[in-house]
C-alpha cells in the first residue's frame, strides 16, 4: 500500500472541496440563513450521495482494469483531459461568487434528502469521480473496487469535515466574501491551478 499516494489523494480532495461551488455555497447559504445545525445537516445529505458515485466508478473502472492496462492507461489519460478542460472552463468564465437570494426554512429530514438528491442526480459527479479517482489507485495487490471505496470514503470523510468547518464559521465567511470583492473576482485562478496540477499528477503517477 502506497500512502503517499493515499495522502496526495487526501490533500487534492481537499483542495477542490474548498474551490468555492454550488454545494459548498449551498451549505453556506443554509447555515446563514437557517442555522449551523441546518447546514451540518445540508452536508451530510451530500456527501452520502457520493457513496453512489463512487459505486458506479467503482465497478466500472475494475472491469476495464480487468480487461487491459492499456485501457485503464488510456482512461487515465482521457481524465487528465478532462481536467485540462475544466481548468480552461474555469479561466474563460467571468465566474463570481455571490451570496444573494433566499433559502427557504424546511424540515431537517427534507433537508438531508435534498441534499443527497443535488448530489446523486447531478451527472458530472460521477463523471468526475471518473477522471480522478483512477489516477490514486494505491495497491498493485488490493482488490480495486475495495481501493474505489476507500478513496471514495476519505472524499466522503474530508468534505463533511469541511463543510461542517463552514457551517460553524458560516459567520465569517460570509462576511470574508463580502468585503473581499476582489478573491470572488479571482477565484477561476486557484480553480486553474487546482485543476492543471491533479490532472499532471494523475497523468504521471
Amino acid at each position: 500500500m502506497n500512502y503517499e499516494i493515499l495522502i496526495s489523494f487526501i490533500g487534492a480532495s481537499m483542495l477542490l472541496t474548498l474551490m468555492p461551488g454550488p454545494d459548498i455555497l449551498y451549505v453556506l447559504m443554509q447555515s446563514i440563513t437557517n442555522g449551523k445545525k441546518y447546514g451540518i445537516i445540508t452536508a451530510l445529505g451530500l456527501v452520502s450521495g457520493i457513496i453512489i458515485h463512487t459505486t458506479l466508478v467503482a465497478f466500472g473502472v475494475s472491469a476495464i482494469i480487468k480487461q487491459s492496462e492499456s485501457l485503464f492507461f488510456g482512461l487515465k489519460v482521457i481524465g487528465a483531459l478532462y481536467l485540462f478542460f475544466l481548468a480552461y472552463k474555469s479561466l474563460v468564465s467571468e465566474e463570481t461568487i455571490t451570496l444573494n437570494g433566499e433559502v427557504t426554512s424546511i424540515s431537517l429530514s427534507k433537508l438531508y434528502k435534498r441534499g443527497f438528491i443535488m448530489n446523486v442526480i447531478n451527472p458530472k459527479v460521477s463523471i468526475f469521480f471518473l477522471a480522478f479517482f483512477p489516477g490514486f489507485l494505491y495497491s498493485s495487490t488490493q482488490n480495486t473496487i475495495i481501493q474505489f471505496y476507500v478513496l471514495g470514503i476519505l472524499f466522503m470523510l474530508q468534505a463533511l469535515v469541511i463543510f461542517t468547518l463552514v457551517s460553524v464559521l458560516s459567520g465569517q465567511f460570509s462576511s470574508y466574501l463580502k468585503t473581499h470583492k476582489s478573491f470572488s473576482k479571482n477565484i477561476k485562478w486557484i480553480k486553474v491551478f487546482i485543476f492543471v496540477a491533479i490532472a499532471f499528477f494523475i497523468l504521471f503517477s
